[in-house]
């Protein structure tokens, strides 16, 4: 009699899984050192520097009401989440963990933080390059149009957008079969890593187009005001303009696409190599590298900005020499009590009022 077993998806899974056992961890001792002291480095620096966007942004009522701060803050936010983050899970994943102690449950969740950092810092970009191009283009509507309530319904929105593409792979898309698993990491089908990857290269490409148009756009009124004005000497700002924004997206680029590249050559090959793993893992710091030159190139160069953290600096001061001079004034009061005391009992009956005035 011939016997039919019937199998689930789960045990179909489990068995395929191992009959071809995919290796994620390949960080020998030497590079698990180097690695481990990049993001240690790095880290701690890229998350004081966001903390300190952040809480100048946060204690300043002037930046809180224009738009373009509140979109930093939203870049801001992202990198500090992502230097949490990344750094926490990543050393944790390269440094700590065996092939076979990877529960599928938590590290999805850990890998849609990280996923959702990220790509909260990439949209916080792209928001903001074309919050710039509208404010050049639309000059006239752009108060009217970019209101408080609306920056902030398109912040939260972002966010959203961001946590649901993170966490698909939590919520079931992950993939089934060891074939359609990817070689960089556990439980991520190759589709998923597809689209996300293309989707961080559109939106790449897209703040380019914009960076690009506003250069276009400060040629196009230099042009102009030279025509009219010829007798007169102007600084270029179109080339200024190009300079700074050439910079933006190089440092984007190089940070980017090498990872970029990994993924997609995960997706359309059968097989990733150790070297090429290792690679990957070395790579993907530049992305914590990014978080930590954002503030820089994209909030701390702003006049405004740099003007509220030293008003910030300054109250600080002055709250700190304020609590100086009071706690010298209790130490001082608690003499003249003392004293005042001690003058009694030796005194009875006189009040020692010149003594007091003199201390």
């Amino acid at each position: 009699m011939i016997q039919y077993t019937v199998f689930s998806q789960t045990s179909i899974t489990k068995m395929l899984n191992i009959s071809c056992k995919t290796v994620y961890t390949v960080l020998n001792s030497t590079e698990k050192m180097a690695i481990g002291t990049i993001c240690l480095v790095i880290a701690p620096l890229s998350l004081l520097v966001n903390v300190l966007v952040l809480v100048v942004i946060a204690c300043s009522r002037n930046l809180l009401r224009r738009p373009s701060y509140l979109f930093m803050g939203s870049l801001a936010l992202a990198d500090t989440i992502a230097c949490c983050c990344f750094t926490i899970n990543f050393l944790d994943f390269h440094l700590f963990k065996q092939d076979n102690s990877f529960q599928k449950t938590e590290y999805l969740l850990k890998l849609g933080g990280v996923t959702m950092a990220f790509t909260g810092s990439v949209g916080s970009l792209l928001v903001m390059a074309g919050d710039r191009y509208y404010a050049i283009y639309k000059v006239s509507t752009y108060k009217v149009l970019l209101t408080h309530k609306r920056v902030l319904v398109g912040i939260v929105t972002l966010w959203v957008v961001a946590a649901l593409i993170s966490f698909l792979p939590l919520m079931g898309w992950s993939c089934q079969t060891c074939l359609s698993c990817s070689h960089l990491f556990p439980y991520v089908d190759r589709y998923y890593l597809a689209f996300f990857a293309s989707l961080v290269l559109v939106v790449i490409i897209l703040i380019l187009v914009a960076y690009a148009l506003i250069v276009w756009l400060a040629h196009k009124h230099e042009a102009n005001m030279s025509a009219e004005h010829p007798e007169v000497a102007r600084m270029r700002v179109d080339i200024h303009l190009a300079k700074t924004f050439g910079c933006v997206m190089l440092i984007l680029l190089v940070c980017w696409l090498p990872v970029l590249s990994f993924m997609m050559t995960d997706v359309v090959t059968t097989e990733l190599s150790k070297p090429q793993k290792r690679a990957f893992a070395f790579c993907s710091t530049l992305c914590l590298l990014n978080s930590g030159i954002n503030p820089l190139l994209y909030t701390l160069r702003c006049r405004e900005l740099r003007v509220a953290l030293k008003s910030l600096v300054d109250g600080l001061r002055r709250l700190s020499s304020i609590e100086s001079i009071d706690t010298q004034t209790k130490n001082i009061d608690t003499k003249v009590r003392f004293i005042y005391q001690w003058f009694r009992k030796q005194n009875k009956g006189y009040r020692p009022s010149l003594l007091m005035c003199l201390i």
